[in-house]
């Protein structure tokens, strides 16, 4: 694997961490506001995109690689209301999926064919995360401020599963 490529997924890997913790900070707003099923989904997400970076971790160290740890920016911890915190998560997940298609472009460039094999699986991760936020925050929006339905909705959020971890590379 080039050095670009090994830094690009470095890069990727401090990306995911970092979506990781904003989830978590976005669990801790939700909780304090009582919506605890949104705060379950939520964590939930950040277990998630936490493993997301250690199947990245582990992929450069399986390449003999050096997995360089990077530092993370403070995630935001305020939020207008509970439909902001999703539309901000929507928002982070189409900034994800940005970030692995450049780095999926670069690996081609790069001619680094077994991370274009790793990449795979998270271009098709990533479609599915992009589906889930604009389906949640869409339901948000239809609902708006009816506390019946607000109620609903965070029940439904938080009778979500945790998800398996995805296969090391």
């Amino acid at each position: 694997m080039t050095k670009t490529t090994l830094n690009a997924i470095n890069d990727q890997i401090n990306a995911e961490l970092s979506a990781s913790y904003a989830y978590l900070a976005m669990s801790a707003y939700c909780g304090l506001q009582n919506f605890t099923g949104c705060a379950r989904w939520l964590r939930i997400q950040s277990q998630e995109e936490y493993s997301h970076a250690m199947k990245l971790f582990d992929f450069v160290l399986a390449c003999h690689g050096t997995a360089e740890l990077k530092a993370m920016a403070k995630p935001a911890g305020e939020f207008k209301s509970v439909v902001h915190v999703f539309e901000s998560a929507l928002k982070q997940e189409i900034e994800v999926g940005r970030q692995i298609d450049t780095l999926y472009e670069l690996a081609f460039k790069e001619k680094a064919f077994a991370a274009l094999v790793e990449l795979q699986w998270f271009i098709t991760e990533q479609v599915e995360e992009e589906k889930t936020a604009r389906e949640i925050v869409a339901k948000f929006r239809m609902v708006k401020d009816d506390p019946a339905s607000l109620l609903d909705l965070d029940r439904e959020l938080g009778s979500r599963s945790p998800v398996a971890e995805p296969p090391p590379a």
